[in-house]
């Protein structure tokens, strides 16, 4: 981590039992229960930012193999007559997997992906790509996404995923390090949420 990189701590009452931390420009913000004490916020800062840099020390895939493996999947399971213009890694994105905003064709990857099976990233490429075409979450919407042969099983991969962190106690919680900043909408903009059950996503 680079010397003049800030740190921000912010204590929260309805926090509990995890600790997150994420990038904001040249600022960590690390997210703890207001019940710690100085000496477990100082030990929890250090473990975060150790483990925000071995993620961020471990990514290969960047936004132009992002964005050509997007166009690869749209033409083998979506006709390839829509493509989007831009399909990019973002880091503030904590309550959705992805989202996609079809008046511009741009297409938003959460980091948090990076690291889990390619079909499961693969199948969030996908639900995003399929809103070029629809901008609902209707019968078609679902019937593109179906076209993906591991579409159910990525569900439910992320389902559990999202169910562990959520029930994670803070000893084991931070492997979701680079939790993104407020999560609102873009005008437009549509969104694969946390809970993957089909129909907030």
């Amino acid at each position: 981590m680079p010397s003049n990189t800030k740190i921000e701590v912010r204590r929260s009452p309805r926090r509990r039992r995890t600790v997150s931390a994420y990038r904001d420009g040249d600022t960590t913000v690390v997210l703890v229960p207001a019940t710690f004490s100085r000496a477990e916020e100082k030990r929890w800062v250090g473990r975060m930012l150790q483990r925000l840099e071995a993620r961020e020390g471990g990514r290969h895939s960047g936004d132009t193999e992002l964005q050509e493996r997007a166009v690869e999947l749209a033409r083998r399971y979506l006709g390839g007559t829509e493509l989007p213009d831009s399909v990019r890694w973002v880091d503030n994105q904590n309550t959705r997997w992805g989202s996609c905003t079809p008046d511009t064709r741009t297409i938003r990857i959460s980091r948090r992906l990076m690291g889990m099976p390619a079909w499961v990233v693969d199948y969030v490429l996908i639900h995003e790509l399929a809103h070029l075409f629809h901008a609902d979450h209707g019968r078609a919407f679902w019937a593109l996404v179906h076209r993906y042969p591991k579409a159910d099983r990525a569900r439910g991969y992320l389902e559990g995923y999202s169910a562990a962190i959520r029930t994670e106690p803070c000893g084991h919680g931070g492997e979701a390090a680079e939790h993104g900043l407020d999560d609102g909408l873009d005008d437009g903009e549509i969104a694969l949420d946390d809970d993957t059950d089909g129909q907030g996503s």
